[in-house]
């Protein structure tokens, strides 16, 4: 069979070595008498079959003369390196090979029955190209500089890939013009030069066969597996921008199982929230954590144990264990993250920080089901690949946060719906004049004229004293427990330093108790830092005896604040707690509002929920609004005010921290002009006179009734501030109404208020909330449907 039936090329190929013989004929004359000797042997190998010098293109020769092809071969393939090159005679670009090493045979055996290797990266539209870039290197002497390096890509007898590189020598061989080519031109060449893509052309500037490649190559291969691991763990690393890619794991996979040389690596990732100091999965769904396994999230010194937290977290480092059966045993089960992996069947594994200059982001973690496959040497592969990891785990956490800013943006910060309308059109103007007809301009003002306010809020009571109350509370705790320690290092080495810290700690202690001052928690917060934990670092080293207690005593510790922080923490927590569920049932409220006219509205979460609302015919754009909207608005304000105040007293009972809320709304009866302040990106009163709302706001829940020390907020009570007698009989009338609703109590007072900057004459309404309780200490007997504040306080305290 010809070697030519099976492929096109404008190279018609032979079998031959005139060229190699032609080096042995200079060798035969040479004085070296080995070298002679041997020439003079191979050049009567090729006088007894000239076709071996002439050139063939049958492929049953190369089995015929295979002995002699051997031969003359000798020299190439030398016999002690026989075992450790890999390197083929044959032609080039297609399967027909006639000599070749031991090492290659050995590869290609182990690589399975009727395998053929394949060059991987020769597209077969490329491949009649390559051609006429040979021959135009050849026969015209211009080098298209289109050589690059040719792979095999050949799985070992475990069925891992491998990959070689493929280095031709084409030394002898020879390109042979036929009549059937054509001669080329200077503009030929510039022509084909523009038209990489034109098969036609290069076919019709070399057509197939048009010229005879005589000769053969010697190819050399080198095992770049490791550097080509490399490579593709960069590549992989891509899609870890998008996770949610079904491949990525698995081709992650395949490339550190051709890294290592090991068939059943699977990969793993967990990323650190630094805030909780915990372990959690990553985002995407195919991606397996094999520390935490089941769990969503888990604590760092829940899933470590004290050593291997050490390692990970604070020194940064890799660390491997090579036969996790052995550890179970030893340990008896009882090491955390060895019971987790026994469970799951791993034998061996690696985890690996990945961490960059601003601190640890995630864990990279290599498990293999077969004890010893990966220890503590094969380990340090790792900082070759590391790098790149970090780099896509950086990305891969920018485009999240990217991500996660634009969902806080679109869900908390956006502009209101009910104003949207009036950001497009200065945009649409600024785009026209800026980008259409090259303007410099300004994006224009955004301004609502003669639109009417209402402000109302929940305010959380006391809640800066209950605030400081639980920053002594574990001010005290973490003092007290800090002496316990430092008496039991004094007993077991009195040096003098302890006793000087044991001093001070005490002397802190006693401020907590009898003298807290706003400066205190920052003081004793220095004194920690600076004093207290350097020697419990060095008691950590130096006292084995101590290390489970001051191990202990860092869990605690809040990685933000540096202290502890448990009430602190509890308090944080119900303030959350109650501003999210008063938040979503105003939300909740809100959309119906809507339905009724559309208006703005604004809320903010601080200790408790304040919210914004603007109602006026400029921001419905529609000749429609009327002063029953208004009212309408003012008494759904109310309203839900009251449901507020219910959603929270009914959930008290659940609060880790017992406090109360106090409700307010402020009435401003004349029409204003708001603005979008573009810098703080919120809109704004307009105009000095409309300042003074502004300041009344910021100060009316702090204002005390007239002549006394009450507060004019009031747990139980509604407080409506206003400054116009109309405003007074307007809300006289919906106190009336909510009344016989059962939502408001009898009693009603009407109140002065002091003085406040610039602000003479202010009033308040304030009138009792009725509960309507679901409390789980209610009494199924009692026929009292509502209560009032002082009803509600006994059932939660019964």
């Amino acid at each position: 069979m010809s070697i030519n039936t099976d492929f096109e090329s404008p190279l018609f190929l032979k079998i031959g070595f005139g060229k190699l013989l032609d080096q042995y004929e200079r060798l035969a004359s040479s004085e070296n008498t080995l070298s002679s000797q041997r020439a003079k042997a191979v050049l009567q190998i090729a006088e007894k079959n000239p076709k071996l010098r002439e050139g063939f293109t049958d492929t049953k020769l190369i089995e015929t003369f295979s002995e002699d092809i051997n031969e003359i071969l000798q020299d190439s393939f030398s016999d002690l390196l026989t075992q450790n090159e890999i390197k083929t005679a044959g032609l080039p670009f297609c399967d027909v090979l006639f000599r070749s090493s031991q090492r290659f045979k050995d590869i290609i055996k182990d690589a399975g029955n009727n395998f053929t290797p394949t060059i991987i990266n020769m597209p077969d539209e490329d491949f009649y190209i390559v051609g006429c870039a040979a021959i135009l290197k050849y026969h015209y002497h211009f080098d298209l500089n289109f050589k690059r390096p040719f792979y095999y890509k050949i799985p070992d007898k475990n069925g891992v890939i491998r990959y070689y590189k493929i280095t031709y020598n084409a030394d002898f061989t020879e390109i042979i013009k036929t009549d059937k080519a054509p001669n080329l031109s200077e503009d030929d060449i510039s022509l084909l030069l523009d038209n990489f893509d034109n098969i036609d052309l290069w076919k019709e500037k070399f057509p197939p066969h048009s010229y005879i490649m005589k000769g053969f190559v010697i190819s050399n291969m080198f095992d770049i597996t490791d550097d080509q691991s490399i490579s593709n763990i960069k590549s992989s690393l891509i899609k870890i921008e998008n996770p949610k890619d079904a491949s990525f794991i698995s081709d992650f996979e395949d490339v550190f199982r051709a890294f290592y040389k090991i068939k059943d690596i699977n990969v793993g990732f967990s990323l650190y929230d630094r805030k909780e100091d915990s372990f959690e999965r990553f985002f995407g769904e195919d991606i397996h954590s094999y520390i935490i396994n089941d769990f969503e999230k888990e604590h760092c010194l829940d899933a470590l144990c004290n050593n291997s937290y050490e390692k990970l977290l604070k020194d940064r480092k890799l660390f491997a264990i090579s036969d996790v059966d052995l550890q179970y045993h030893r340990s008896r089960g009882k090491i955390s993250y060895i019971k987790v992996l026994h469970k799951q069947g791993i034998k061996s594994a690696i985890f690996a920080p990945i961490a960059n200059e601003k601190g640890l982001m995630g864990i990279l973690e290599l498990v293999s089901y077969t004890s010893r496959a990966l220890n503590s040497i094969n380990a340090n592969k790792l900082n070759e690949v590391m790098p790149y990891i970090v780099a896509a785990v950086e990305r891969s956490k920018n485009a999240h946060e990217h991500l996660v800013d634009a969902v806080i943006q679109q869900e908390c910060t956006s502009i209101h719906p009910s104003v949207h309308w009036r950001f497009r059109k200065a945009a649409i103007n600024f785009i026209n004049k800026n980008i259409y007809l090259n303007k410099n301009t300004t994006f224009e003002k955004i301004i609502f004229r003669n639109v009417y306010p209402l402000f109302g809020q929940i305010d959380i009571k006391g809640s800066s004293n209950a605030r400081n109350e639980a920053t002594q509370q574990d001010l005290k705790k973490q003092l007290k427990e800090t002496v316990s320690l430092l008496k039991k290092a004094y007993k077991f080495n009195s040096m003098p330093v302890y006793e000087q810290v044991l001093f001070q700690t005490e002397e802190y202690l006693e401020l907590l108790n009898n003298n807290f001052k706003v400066d205190s928690e920052h003081k004793i917060g220095l004194f920690l830092k600076h004093d207290v934990y350097p020697l419990l670092d060095l008691l950590l080293k130096n006292d084995d005896s101590l290390s489970n207690s001051i191990h202990k005593y860092k869990s605690k510790i809040d990685t933000d604040l540096k202290v502890f922080y448990h009430h602190r923490n509890q308090f944080d927590d119900t303030v959350k707690i109650i501003n999210r569920s008063m938040s979503r049932l105003l939300d909740k409220r809100q959309k119906d509002a809507q339905q009724m006219y559309p208006h703005f509205f604004e809320r903010f979460k601080t200790d408790g929920v304040e919210h914004n609302m603007y109602i006026g015919e400029s921001i419905t754009r529609e000749d429609s609004f009327s002063d029953i909207y208004l009212y309408n608005l003012r008494l759904w304000q109310m309203q839900v005010m009251c449901e507020m105040e219910n959603e929270f007293y009914n959930k008290k009972e659940d609060f880790l921290v017992p406090l109360n809320v106090a409700s307010l709304i402020l009435v401003f009866n004349q029409p204003m002009s708001i603005r979008f302040r573009m810098d703080e990106k919120k809109f704004d009163v307009d105009g000095t006179y409309n300042a003074r709302y502004e300041v009344v706001k910021k100060r009316v829940d702090k204002a005390f009734v007239k002549n006394t020390n009450q507060r004019i907020t009031e747990p139980g009570k509604l407080s409506i501030v206003y400054s116009q007698k109309e405003d007074e009989e307007e809300y006289l009338r919906y106190v009336k109404f909510l009344q016989h609703k059962n939502m408001l109590d009898k009693n009603v007072q009407i109140v002065e208020l002091e003085d406040l900057q610039g602000v003479t004459g202010l009033k308040a309404i304030k009138v009792g909330i009725l509960y309507k309780s679901t409390l789980k200490n209610t009494s199924k007997s009692s026929s009292k449907a509502y209560y009032n504040y002082d009803d509600l306080m006994q059932v939660i305290k019964a």
